[in-house]
């Protein structure tokens, strides 16, 4: 019988994170671009792919340099609010696939499109493909030549699904290239970063008001930044808060090259972990969070859901504001049943696999990438509840979530929202972060 291929979470855990199944290792087997994959497993697609991260920097245009083929997607990007009149396309041909040729063309380009604009970019951003990776192009070098003939700042990023499973995958390889322009400014004890998103927080985080109680005077996000100005004022901060370990990398050159430490935060929706990390927090800045009142909110909207829905069964994917094993451990701590989770397991992610085997030993883990799941059927496993937009691909008959807008939650004000938006869709609301 042909069957999606899955592992329950005891399973995995038995075996530890050196030691996974092929099946869920994306590198060593072929790849199935589900339509439930399409915004994780290509780099340009949706959501904050390559493409729309490198534009994350006020003013800044990007030339996509690339076979019509890996630049076409990106005429979807362009009719994006805010992204109209900011790509560029330099296309290779064969002759340039085969002998690099067009690496000579890259700062003639940048110069005509600096050229065409009527507004001098703060940025040009060069967006390269698996083409480059193959063929060794050193970009660091084409953007200063680029750089000296436009009179601009030019930086590159790189679309290489290739590195996907490397130390500095392209999402990681993005936030340094942009962080990079920041250059030495005197530090402000009253100025903090948060780094980690391409979108902002939500606007009633927590987050937000603890550090104003600090005297914090600005928080800035490179999302909120109104002109490259601003965005350069980021270089004054006291500290950086990393927010998404994609930004671990990018932190530890602004520590090397500015001298601004930086304190890792992670995303949670276990309410007590939420309070234990604020604790901690706390020490290292030498103060207490009251936290009390948010704490409470979040689990009352918790309870407002429970009262709606009982011991509701979920599914949940990886394509959604958070990591698909910490929420389906935080579901399953408050008495939840998951069923499935639908996600990529690594290093960052084993220990709350680990403890949701602990739980819900019997929770089945799929990999979105793994070619037997073009046989995954939903009738052998429903559920009440489906979030992520994967997770609801595979589930029609479910309520469904996609819990994957731009805008992130964070925080006792992530749990809030996340439990009033599962009610909405429980009792057949729209929904709104």
């Amino acid at each position: 019988m042909r069957e999606a291929r899955s592992f329950t979470a005891a399973e995995l855990a038995e075996r530890g994170v050196d030691n996974l199944p092929d099946e869920l290792v994306s590198n060593r087997h072929l790849i199935y671009s589900s339509p439930a994959t399409l915004a994780f497993n290509s780099p340009g697609a949706e959501g904050f792919g390559v493409k729309r991260a490198g534009l994350a920097i006020p003013g800044s245009v990007m030339l996509v340099v690339a076979p019509g083929c890996c630049g076409r997607n990106t005429s979807l990007i362009s009719d994006l609010p805010g992204y109209r009149d900011r790509f560029f396309y330099l296309t290779m041909d064969e002759t340039d696939i085969v002998t690099g040729r067009h690496l000579r063309k890259i700062p003639q380009a940048v110069e005509e499109v600096v050229a065409c604009l009527s507004t001098s970019p703060s940025v040009v951003m060069i967006c390269i493909t698996c083409v480059d990776a193959l063929l060794g192009t050193d970009m660091e070098r084409v953007c200063r030549k680029a750089q000296e003939r436009a009179g601009v700042p030019v930086r590159p990023c790189y679309m290489y699904a290739l590195t996907r499973e490397g130390r500095r995958p392209p999402m990681v390889h993005v936030r340094q290239s942009l962080y990079a322009l920041l250059q030495p400014l005197p530090k402000r004890p009253t100025s903090v970063n948060l780094m980690g998103f391409f979108a902002p927080l939500v606007d009633d985080c927590e987050l937000y008001r603890y550090l104003a109680a600090l005297g914090v005077r600005r928080v800035r996000e490179v999302s909120r930044c109104e002109d490259y100005d601003e965005f350069l004022q980021m270089a004054e901060a006291n500290f950086n808060l990393v927010l998404h370990p994609e930004a671990r990398f990018a932190a530890a050159d602004l520590q090397e090259r500015l001298r601004i430490p930086s304190i890792e935060l992670t995303r949670l929706y276990q309410i007590d972990r939420i309070h234990s990390q604020y604790q901690a927090l706390g020490q290292v800045l030498g103060t207490t969070f009251d936290d009390a009142d948010d704490m409470a909110a979040a689990r009352e909207a918790l309870e407002g859901f429970r009262s709606r829905a009982g011991r509701a069964s979920f599914a949940i994917g990886e394509c959604m504001n958070g990591d698909a094993f910490e929420l389906a451990l935080a579901l399953v701590r408050e008495g939840f049943v998951v069923r499935e989770v639908f996600g990529t397991l690594g290093g960052e992610n084993f220990v709350f696999l680990r403890r949701l085997a602990q739980h819900s030993p019997d929770t089945r883990v799929y990999s979105n990438m793994e070619p037997t799941m073009i046989h995954y059927d939903a009738a052998s496993s429903p559920v009440d509840v489906a979030v992520g937009k994967d997770a609801a691909w595979y589930h029609p008959e479910a309520v469904r979530l996609h819990w994957n807008v731009d805008v992130q939650p964070y925080g006792y004000a992530g749990v809030r929202r996340l439990y009033e938006a599962l009610a909405d869709a429980w009792d057949g609301r729209e929904v709104a972060l």
